[in-house]
């Protein structure tokens, strides 16, 4: 689920004054990795880091059907067969690559839960759906609330676990200042300095 355009920086400043925040609060995009030249693999298995995943590859269309229930995914936008198997192929590559989950959390949109499911269920602990990562795009929930506890959760995070949160572009570019495609997944660890997580690699199937 995405918004007709990107978030940029007059929008992003919006968001930091809601917060209490300052310009500096804008984080410095990361570049799309190209193979690995981030050390996406070598850093994950590092742990301590959050792995941000928007979920995989949708039908086509712009947020959900009007009149769309949670309770009812043949209601809301949902997986493609393509976006199936990418989820799987991410779950695979996450143990060749040794990479240790110590946690799933989901968006209840059953785009994310399915993609949740399919990737890390059969290898990691199960996931649980966490309110806050749920989607507030087109006024949808309280972006500013979610995207607060979610970067206060994030600093409890201690190597070497690492935690996988399936959620929407929304969210995540709220997190971070970036943008991801379906099925993308960023490495984060929250800023030293700003109430943000810091994109340290991306990885995209």
């Amino acid at each position: 689920m995405h918004p007709p355009r990107p978030l940029h920086r007059r929008r992003w400043l919006a968001w930091a004054a809601q917060l209490g925040l300052g310009a500096a609060a804008l984080p410095t995009p990361a570049r799309p990795a190209a193979g690995d030249p981030d050390g996406f693999w070598a850093r994950a298995r590092q742990g301590g880091h959050l792995l941000l995943m928007r979920h995989a590859r949708t039908e086509a269309g712009l947020g959900d059907p009007p009149g769309f229930r949670l309770d009812d995914c043949r209601s809301q936008r949902n997986l493609s067969d393509a976006g199936r198997d990418d989820a799987r192929r991410l779950g695979q590559r996450l143990v060749q690559e040794g990479v240790r989950l110590d946690a799933v959390y989901s968006s209840a949109w059953c785009r994310c839960t399915e993609t949740a499911a399919l990737a890390f269920d059969p290898h990691h602990p199960p996931h649980r759906v966490w309110p806050a990562l749920n989607s507030f795009f087109q006024g949808q929930g309280d972006g500013v609330r979610q995207t607060r506890e979610v970067l206060q959760r994030a600093r409890q995070l201690q190597a070497p676990a690492n935690w996988m949160l399936v959620t929407h572009q929304v969210n995540i570019t709220a997190l971070t200042g970036a943008h991801p495609a379906m099925g993308e997944v960023f490495l984060t660890r929250p800023h030293p300095r700003e109430a943000a997580l810091e994109v340290l690699a991306r990885w995209r199937a």
